[in-house]
């Protein structure tokens, strides 16, 4: 996992933490197959220090624009720190994302693949790329229906010249995640994909017994956002 060895200080922290030790050791699995990646979108440099502080050293962000104006500095301070974009991004930030991010969750379109292709080409840096697929088919949700992932994988390996490290997925609320965690797993067999980036904190656990190797876990670390609007 993506952490400091030492006393974990954080109380949610430590509490996810000792979650994904028990439920990878009733999965028969090894902790060191899992990364927490803690999403700390919406909250500001003081809320986040505290969880690197506590040697906490893969984040998450929703946004490009909000992800460059508090992780220079956090860089700085706290050296080895990843931070994974696991919202949407625009084509017209990809030239920021793979300066600033050290993985993309959230590839999703041909158009995208082709942007990522030329600007890692230009800067000589490849994040980590996981496709997203919307297994629920959920027409307001991003992502490569699981009937096209197959031949998105093979497009960005192929036309674009991409390594793809994974899949990532977002059951949708209302239906068992372990359906969608256990499509997912089967789509990324096939495709000879090691990366699973699945669970939140309502379902982390039952995604690490379905072998989530990336699990993005914020509420349950950072406590609620209060989101502006």
């Amino acid at each position: 996992m993506t952490l400091l060895s030492g006393h974990i200080s954080h109380p949610g922290l430590a509490d996810v933490l000792t979650r994904i030790d028990t439920a990878a050791r009733q999965a028969g699995r090894s902790r060191d197959e899992i990364t927490l990646i803690a999403v700390s979108k919406t909250f500001d440099a003081p809320d986040i220090r505290p969880v690197l502080e506590a040697g906490q050293r893969a984040f998450g962000e929703n946004r490009v624009q909000e992800a460059k104006g508090k992780w220079p500095a956090l860089h700085d301070a706290f050296p080895g720190v990843e931070v994974h974009l696991i919202g949407p991004l625009q084509t017209n930030k990809v030239k920021e994302a793979v300066a600033l991010f050290d993985a993309i969750h959230t590839l999703d379109r041909p158009k995208l693949a082709g942007e990522l292709a030329k600007e890692i080409a230009k800067q000589g840096r490849a994040p980590k790329l996981f496709i997203e697929v919307n297994t629920g088919g959920e027409p307001q949700k991003a992502g490569i229906l699981p009937e096209a992932t197959d031949a998105f994988v093979t497009q960005c390996r192929q036309e674009f010249g991409l390594t793809i490290e994974g899949l990532m997925c977002i059951p949708p609320v209302d239906e068992e995640p372990s359906l969608h965690f256990a499509l997912l797993d089967k789509i990324a067999r096939r495709n000879g994909l090691p990366g699973l980036s699945m669970g939140m904190s309502s379902d982390f656990e039952v995604a690490v017994a379905f072998g989530a190797t990336h699990v993005r876990v914020g509420s349950a670390i950072f406590g609620s956002r209060s989101y502006a609007g």
